[in-house]
């Protein structure tokens, strides 16, 4: 009987649930790493995001062979076809696969008719098994993350002072919404050069004829991503010594030209396994302790609470619900996606900037993200499935169950409250508070009507205006959707002809 073990692009960590299942006998378990080509053209993926997990794969590969473990590393059109030589080859008698993330490659693994039996390990990749989350969510009529938050901060033990938050409180999201005023000295990124390898990825990548037409929008160059375990960690101990301490104050504001402001950039390597969460918030949790005389534990708290609660929270809702959650659309938001997500050509400077910045690097942090890619989605009556669809494609870090939850729930809210207690829908009035944005574009964030006015603007009064029914079941939405009863009418029919003009306009412009 020869066990072997397929090592998914995601799963790059060398204490991996079906590696680990193997440890006492590397030497004589096949191990088989797999690039396909047709998998990686099902979306149209950032070029970044191709290189960063190919490359990050093959150095994977490298250090298990150095580690003594007998590695086969295949690029081909498919899975099935490299896995069944293989499989031939090393007489394989056990495939180990650890469970995907990911439902849709889960059910890939399913499909695959092999000659062997294929064992699919539980995934340790998260501190909160899908059982577990499962477990916590029991009868609960709402699935509240504050609530996950503070069972996880109970579990792991982090900043807790006996049975009570570090602190006395066990959120200070409050003290962490500062908007970018005045001259400030923010920190350089860690950045890398590619090497040898990751070059020999980049110039597959920029002499393939493969890919999508829309690829052509994404640059491949400068890549500066880390790709192994040893440079992720640098990234970790590089946030922590020079960016924690004043993490928090500032995660929600934009700036033109700063694309990393005080962030972590962790989540790439995270998903792809080269880092590990508990890790993660361990080092940051002992970084305050170190410091707590000089260091503000809101920078601190709002940082771990990104990845012990919104990253394990999106994780385990994502595996509770059923199958149907990535076609839902509550709001039965039905507009195509406007072609400037891709291009970036918009006169609307915020969605310009941000939409360059992704173009460039794959990224955007997570207001840019909720704020004003999925906000202006959202408002302007897009499908959820279409926005969903280019948040997977355009990211670094994007994977099924981190947008079917991050889009379709949180900021599409298309399923209706499962997982936010009220739509993450704003005026220009945000944008303009929390970013320079505003400053240099030829829309006024103040005017709701007129040649000048934001869309962002006449927008969101559109979408209060056309779903106030449902959005009165929303507690958190009354105060707000008053302000209609208060607005002229006049104004408000302005306000429809200007969303409805706004479509038109575009659509002929596409046609």
């Amino acid at each position: 009987m020869t066990i072997g073990v397929w090592v998914l692009g995601d799963q790059l960590w060398a204490e991996q649930a079906a590696l680990q299942s193997c440890s006492g006998q590397p030497q004589t378990t096949p191990v088989i790493f797999i690039e396909s080509l047709r998998h990686v053209q099902e979306r149209p993926y950032h070029l970044q995001k191709l290189v960063l997990v190919w490359s990050a794969m093959r150095h994977f590969a490298e250090a298990l062979r150095q580690a003594g473990w007998a590695v086969t590393y295949e690029q081909a059109d498919d899975f099935l076809t490299p896995l069944n030589d293989w499989i031939e080859k090393h007489q394989i008698t056990e495939l180990r696969v650890m469970v995907p993330n990911d439902r849709p490659f889960a059910r890939l693994i399913e499909s695959l008719e092999l000659p062997c039996t294929v064992t699919l390990v539980p995934n340790n990749h998260f501190i909160w098994s899908e059982d577990h989350f499962k477990q916590w969510a029991g009868d609960r009529k709402r699935l509240l993350m504050e609530d996950f938050y503070r069972e996880g901060r109970r579990r792991c033990n982090i900043l807790m002072a006996g049975k009570q938050p570090v602190g006395g409180r066990w959120n200070f999201d409050q003290d962490n919404r500062k908007p970018p005023k005045g001259k400030l000295t923010l920190p350089e990124a860690l950045w890398f050069e590619p090497d040898a390898i990751t070059q020999d990825v980049i110039d597959w990548v920029k002499q393939s004829d493969h890919f999508h037409t829309s690829q052509q929008y994404w640059q491949v160059e400068p890549f500066q991503w880390a790709v192994t375990r040893q440079q992720a960690l640098r990234v970790l101990d590089y946030f922590i010594h020079t960016r924690l301490s004043e993490f928090g104050p500032y995660q929600d504001a934009m700036i033109t030209g700063e694309v990393t402001m005080w962030h972590a950039m962790l989540s790439p390597y995270l998903n792809l396994g080269l880092l590990q969460p508990i890790e993660v918030i361990e080092a940051a949790e002992q970084a305050y302790l170190d410091h707590q005389d000089t260091w503000s534990l809101s920078s601190v708290e709002g940082f771990i609470r990104q990845v012990l609660g919104w990253r394990e929270y999106m994780h385990g809702v994502y595996c509770y619900m059923s199958d149907d959650y990535p076609e839902r659309n509550w709001f039965n938001h039905t507009q195509p996606l406007p072609d400037f997500y891709w291009t970036g050509n918009t006169p609307m400077n915020c969605l310009h900037q941000i939409l360059t910045q992704v173009k460039e690097t794959g990224y955007a942090h997570h207001i840019q993200r909720l704020m004003v890619l999925n906000n202006f989605a959202l408002i302007a009556g897009i499908s959820p499935q279409a926005i969903e669809g280019w948040f997977h494609a355009a990211f670094v870090d994007a994977y099924d169950w981190v947008m079917q939850t991050n889009v379709i729930g949180m900021g599409q809210f298309a399923d209706g409250g499962v997982l936010a207690s009220k739509p993450y829908a704003a005026s220009a009035n945000y944008i303009n508070k929390m970013s320079d944005y505003c400053g240099k574009c030829v829309y006024n964030p103040k005017v709701r009507t007129g040649e000048n006015a934001c869309p962002f603007n006449f927008f969101y009064w559109d979408f209060l205006d056309r779903h106030r029914a449902k959005l009165t079941t929303q507690g958190r939405m009354s105060f707000i959707l008053k302000n209609l009863d208060k607005m002229a009418p006049e104004e408000l029919q302005e306000i429809r002809e200007a969303a409805i003009a706004w479509h038109e306009g575009r659509n002929a412009i596409n046609a």
